[in-house]
């Protein structure tokens, strides 16, 4: 399982290697990546946390891409459609997908302090889930895993005082 999100890494390169992916993605398979639909998607790259419509609804207004709540939700189901994006179920929120072009299972792990979300990848097939649906003979198709707790940064120091910078 690999995580991305936590660990300190270029994010420049991150979230231009991935815009990239996604141009290359709408090209080869005659999707149109709209302006709007690119700037959601950079958007949710940079910000490394679930974000709600609305949320995005204000970054795109104050830059002059839209005030009218569709103009969110429209870039969103396209990006959530196309696997450039994952829905945040329990927040009601999205986060930009960290393995753009993979068929994969995420796992969400959610900072209840700074808000961070990290994508790990899994397998819904393995570990006890896995072993239960084969008892029962029952065929995982999708799984949504969110897990709650707090990132490297705002975990407790020696001190027992939460990073301050995480609040």
């Amino acid at each position: 399982m690999s995580t991305l999100g936590f660990h300190a890494h270029d994010h420049t390169h991150c979230v231009n290697s991935t815009l990239a992916r996604a141009e290359r993605y709408c090209v080869e398979n005659k999707l149109k990546f709209t302006p709007i639909r690119r700037r959601a998607l950079e958007i949710l790259l940079e910000e490394h946390r679930a974000l709600g419509a609305y949320d995005l609804l204000a970054v795109l207004a104050r830059e002059g891409l839209g005030t009218a709540p569709p103009v969110a939700y429209r870039a969103l189901d396209f990006l959530t459609s196309a696997g450039f994006a994952h829905k945040i179920e329990g927040l009601n929120a999205y986060i930009g997908c960290a393995h753009l072009g993979a068929d994969h299972a995420p796992a969400f792990l959610i900072c209840t302090a700074c808000k961070s979300v990290a994508e790990a990848e899994t397998d819904a097939t393995q570990g006890r889930l896995g072993d239960v649906a084969r008892a029962t003979g029952f065929t995982i198709s999708h799984t949504v895993i969110e897990a709650l707790g707090l990132c490297p940064k705002c975990q407790p120091d020696d001190n027992n005082a939460a990073d301050p910078s995480c609040a």
